[in-house]
């Protein structure tokens, strides 16, 4: 039965218009409302459907991000920490080794991230509209149009169409993003793994290590526990041949995960059951005009690793102060600015593509001289200190940096460690000074603040309050007396000395004075 459509309703030109209320839409409706702009946040969904939960860990460089809006300790009481891991029977590799407030992995389902990150967006005054479906999209020098149509909550099935204009838009909705088809965009890339099987299930026999893991010339199976009594389990065999819409049943992952594993540890009472293919695509551009893309509409790669929802809350955060400050007129160069965006995050989504894919590849060796290798990998990567630590600061995403800026040098670009501070109003380290959604300027006590600086200004620790730890941490990552942090938590610039002059001159490079009358965001620039 075709639904009726009412009248077409226009509505008066907002800030932002994000489409898609997973995890990456979410975090950055709430960031930009935060910020004080006007967000609309529309969800094909209905309100009362669950997002599958695909999703399972969040690494640290995630948490961090969390913790600098206030909302990580809650998620850590939803799951369950894995701070070593043992690949393909390998040696356990230790995540404790991360230069981090978060050493380790917490597991926990997507819908939990979703809930908390929903209930902050809903607390910044976010507009969120569920049953709501982007239908076209249009741009021009000035504004995105975008036609909606919405349910109307009765039994007739009337649906009504009304169309929004935003300064600008972003496009959160997944692999099948409506917005990435109506800019144009390709999606170049391939599927990679075919008819593998997710499900959530209780088990009678645990596995003795939290993760349970392996691959074999069969099979590959994976469980790892949500801390509710609930299992994630995803298995693979190298026979199947069944597409995502043919029919699953418990028997066919219990056969897959008694292959890889020896025993399918009891596995009973799935809660929900799905199978599905992985892709590994990127979109060659992130903006469009004013338009962005962001998670799983910009990338899409294999569940190994666990770092596709992680990538995508990164995105977010990448880009949500970027569009703020262009939007109330607080950074010198707008359109370089919003370019960064892209310039910064579609190399990590690269990255994030090749890792993945070599997870996969490593599960999906054939033949002997392959197995071995992996085997051999698996037992020697651990040994190897540069590159143990390399591996885990990409896969947690502490390790992950960008190129810095023109007329700056290291650390710029990289991500700035949770130092610690004089207490003050602003807490005592680091990322509870960034909770302030802005710049956080760290020099020693007694120097004063830029002029009018729209920033965060916070003093090192000193004296015997700082511990042995603390002070390595910021001798070994910073080496330096005034730094410059991003929104984001990365370094914006960094130097051992610098004059009053120097210091200001360092911050107007980034942030135009707060007293800055009106709003800009620059011309639009077709990718």
């Amino acid at each position: 039965m075709t639904s009726a459509v009412d009248a077409v309703d226009t509505e008066d030109t907002i800030d932002v218009v994000v489409v898609g209320a997973g995890p990456t839409g979410l975090l950055l409706a709430g960031d930009l409302a935060a910020a004080g702009l006007s967000v609309t946040l529309v969800e094909r969904r209905p309100r009362t459907a669950a997002n599958l939960t695909r999703a399972f860990a969040v690494h640290a460089r995630t948490l961090e991000l969390l913790d600098a809006r206030g909302l990580a300790d809650a998620l850590l009481s939803t799951g369950r920490r894995i701070d070593r891991v043992r690949p393909f029977g390998g040696m356990a590799l230790s995540l404790q080794r991360l230069s981090t407030r978060y050493p380790f992995v917490l597991i926990t389902p997507q819908y939990e991230t979703e809930k908390l990150l929903e209930r902050r967006a809903l607390s910044t005054g976010v507009d969120i509209r569920y049953d709501c479906e982007l239908i076209g999209l249009s741009q021009d020098r000035d504004t995105v149009t975008l036609d909606l149509r919405t349910s109307n909550g009765t039994s007739t099935g009337t649906r009504t169409r009304t169309t929004l204009h935003a300064r600008h838009a972003i496009g959160a909705d997944g692999v099948r993003s409506t917005v990435r088809t109506a800019l144009g965009l390709p999606f170049p890339g391939q599927a990679v793994v075919r008819s593998m099987i997710l499900a959530d299930v209780r088990l009678t026999r645990p596995p003795e290590d939290l993760l349970a893991v392996n691959g074999n010339a069969d099979a590959f199976g994976f469980l790892v526990p949500f801390g509710d009594g609930w299992y994630r389990a995803i298995g693979w065999h190298r026979d199947g041949r069944a597409q995502d819409t043919d029919p699953v049943g418990l028997d066919e992952l219990r056969a897959i995960l008694h292959t890889a594993l020896g025993t399918d540890h009891g596995m009973h009472d799935p809660r929900w059951i799905s199978r599905f293919h992985s892709d590994e695509r990127q979109v060659p551009h992130y903006r469009s005009g004013r338009v962005f893309l962001a998670g799983d509409a910009a990338h899409v790669h294999s569940p190994a690793g666990g770092l596709g929802m992680n990538t995508g809350l990164q995105d977010a955060a990448n880009l949500s102060w970027k569009l703020a400050a262009v939007l109330h007129g607080r950074t010198p160069d707008p359109e370089a600015l919003l370019d960064s965006y892209h310039r910064e995050r579609h190399p990590v989504g690269r990255l994030v593509l090749r890792i993945s894919g070599a997870v996969v590849r490593a599960v999906m060796a054939t033949g002997p001289v392959r197995r071995t290798a992996r085997g051999l990998g698996a037992a020697v990567l651990p040994r190897i200190g540069p590159a143990r630590d390399r591996a885990l600061g990409l896969v947690s995403g502490i390790g992950i940096s960008y190129p810095p800026p023109p007329g700056t040098r290291r650390p710029a670009g990289r991500r700035a460690p949770d130092l610690a501070l004089e207490p003050g109003p602003h807490g005592q380290r680091l990322y509870e000074a960034l909770r302030s959604g802005g710049f956080v300027l760290v020099t020693p006590p007694g120097r004063a603040t830029p002029p009018g600086a729209p920033l965060t200004h916070v003093h090192w620790r000193t004296g015997r309050r700082t511990t042995r730890s603390a002070r390595a941490r910021a001798a070994r990552t910073a080496r330096t007396a005034c730094v410059l942090v991003r929104p984001d938590g990365y370094v914006a610039w960094s130097a051992p000395r610098a004059t009053d002059a120097e210091l200001a001159a360092a911050v107007a490079a980034w942030l135009l004075p707060a007293a800055t009358p009106g709003r800009t965001a620059g011309p639009a620039q077709k990718a």
